[in-house]
């Protein structure tokens, strides 16, 4: 196959979305360990309804807030 010839697309891989197999309780706790992170302060992190759309994507709201810790 010559470098112009445009490589073939995977459809069966693009139509199996491997996002729903994802917790949206893993993805909330992973994107609040990386902004904690980066911000030197606790954050938690809250993922609104996900829709999940064709192609292996989706779309939801998220929220960052500072958790309020007594504590420390």
């Amino acid at each position: 196959m010559s470098k112009e010839q445009e490589k073939t697309i995977d459809v069966d891989k693009l139509l199996k979305n491997k996002l729903k197999a994802v917790s949206v309780g893993s993805l909330e706790n992973a994107i609040s360990k990386v902004v904690s992170d980066m911000v030197g302060e606790d954050y938690k992190c809250t993922i609104g309804e996900v829709k999940y759309t064709m192609f292996s994507g989706a779309d939801f709201h998220i929220k960052i807030e500072l958790s309020y810790n007594p504590e420390q």
